[in-house]
């Protein structure tokens, strides 16, 4: 007998699958729910039974050894959202989430051994990914073809691009994209070339999650210092952007930058893989500067310190974290750092490039060298105020737009005027950091190198002395 009857009524169990690699992002997932983002009837408008699973991967270089998001201090406050919590890793072991696609002849007989292993029978699968355009979650989507997909983004990466041309099977199905409102009034690009709709997962109902979370946190939460500056570690020589001594020497400037605006009580927060000379170097450098340092190893989120600590300043690179401490807590913030990587990332169109220009653009520089769009003169140094949404997007929107066509120009055609119509007008000392002469020439754009000193850049001894002054500036940075 059929599943579905005349009127077109069905009777089939629907099946939500949430797709989470990290502890933020399960947050988030845990807030839409809340606040009511995945309730939904069936054709008829009579309400529909399901159950909603969380497929919980550890996408660590060495999951071995790194606790996945389900063993982290505050997950049980999540997991009586979902029905049942599975694990990706232990579906396809031996593999790594990161590295393993299934091939496409292979894709019926895996979701068959998939609905098996987790009880899905004949169920309506309706799946619920993050960072759609990479694996695991493209694996997840390929294997269940039929299923639609809706992608929730828990960071400033869902302002920049789609990073790959994704295949239209799979782009197709995208329903829409939910994201944090970390700067009101700007729109996400993620997705764009497929016309999937954007909508805002309520701040309130996020906050309202991090409080929970911040209900279980042990004992070396707890007695941390109230206030004093926090600094957020991000790892980025594991990404081979920074050298470990590079890394190390940013930190550095953290801490030195919180000591000149008037901090002694310091809390360095290191990436959970980070090696352990990152801290020994700040521990240097605190006792040379007098500054009480403590280092948090515990693997807990930057936000639920946020919950516990009420610091008076948050100091990073260009962490998400940045930016829900200053829209969602109303923190201090600062950055540092963004100016070298800006020059290091490579590819151009490199997925952190959208995160790094929007904190450059917006927030102070912890040194004091650059104000940021965001600085408030009144409010002292490495002060941040929240614009407005429509002062965010006037500021904004024309300078991420520009940034994202340079990147992706193929997947994104139809900005191209935009992007000129920007370069013509804003382009300056200022704004030419978060473009690549280069770049710039390659898709024929304002700022590019014009044709009759084209040439020059073909000169070796025009070469050698551009190369000299990169090496000078990258030493003075240093």
């Amino acid at each position: 007998m059929s599943d579905t009857d005349l009127s077109g009524r069905t009777d089939r169990m629907r099946t939500q699958i949430f797709f989470a690699s990290t502890l933020y992002g399960a947050a988030t997932l845990a807030a839409a729910i809340d606040a009511g983002k995945f309730t939904s009837g069936a054709p008829d408008g009579t309400p529909r039974t399901g159950r909603r699973l969380l497929l919980v991967s550890n996408n660590a270089a060495n999951p071995e050894t790194t606790p996945a998001l389900d063993t982290m201090p505050g997950f049980e406050r999540l997991r009586t959202r979902f029905d049942r919590v599975l694990s990706w890793n232990d579906a396809i072991a031996p593999f790594h989430p990161g590295g393993w696609s299934p091939r496409a002849d292979d894709v019926p007989v895996l979701e068959r051994y998939l609905r098996l292993l987790w009880g899905l029978g004949d169920d309506e699968v309706e799946l619920v990914v993050e960072s759609i355009q990479v694996e695991p979650a493209l694996a997840v989507a390929r294997l269940f073809p039929d299923a639609p997909l809706e992608v929730y983004a828990d960071g400033l990466m869902s302002y920049g691009p789609t990073r790959n041309k994704l295949d239209p099977l799979v782009g197709s199905r995208v329903g829409r994209l939910l994201h944090l409102d970390l700067l009101p009034g700007l729109e996400p690009l993620l997705l764009t070339e497929f016309g999937v709709r954007s909508e805002v997962v309520p701040t309130g109902a996020f906050t309202s999650v991090l409080a929970e979370l911040a209900q279980d946190v042990p004992p070396s939460v707890t007695s941390l210092p109230k206030g004093g500056a926090l600094l957020l570690g991000q790892y980025m020589s594991a990404l081979e952007i920074l050298t470990h001594e590079e890394e190390e020497q940013l930190h550095v400037r953290m801490l030195r930058g919180a000591a000149r605006l008037g901090h002694s009580s310091v809390v360095f927060k290191p990436h959970p893989v980070a090696p352990a000379r990152f801290s020994r170097a700040l521990e240097k450098e605190a006792g040379e500067l007098g500054v009480e340092l403590r280092v948090l190893n515990t693997p807990v989120l930057a936000e639920v310190l946020y919950e516990q600590m009420r610091p008076e300043l948050v100091v990073g690179c260009f962490s998400t974290a940045l930016l829900t401490a200053a829209s969602f807590y109303g923190l201090r913030v600062a950055r540092t750092g963004t100016g070298l990587l800006l020059e290091r990332l490579t590819p151009y169109q490199n997925s952190n490039r959208v995160p790094v220009t929007l904190v450059d653009a917006l927030l102070p520089d912890v040194d004091g060298e650059t104000s940021g769009e965001g600085a408030d003169p009144d409010a002292g140094p490495g002060a941040w105020r929240i614009p407005e949404a429509a002062e965010t997007q006037r500021r904004l929107t024309g300078l991420l737009r520009a940034v994202g066509f340079c990147m992706q120009p193929e997947i994104l055609p139809e900005m191209r005027g935009e992007a000129e119509r920007y370069l013509s007008a804003n382009l300056d000392s200022r704004t030419l950091r978060y473009f690549k002469r280069r770049r710039l020439t390659a898709l024929v754009l304002p700022g590019g190198w014009t044709r009759q000193f084209a040439f020059l850049r073909r000169r070796p001894t025009v070469r050698r002395a551009a190369r000299r002054v990169r090496a000078l500036k990258r030493a003075a940075l240093g």
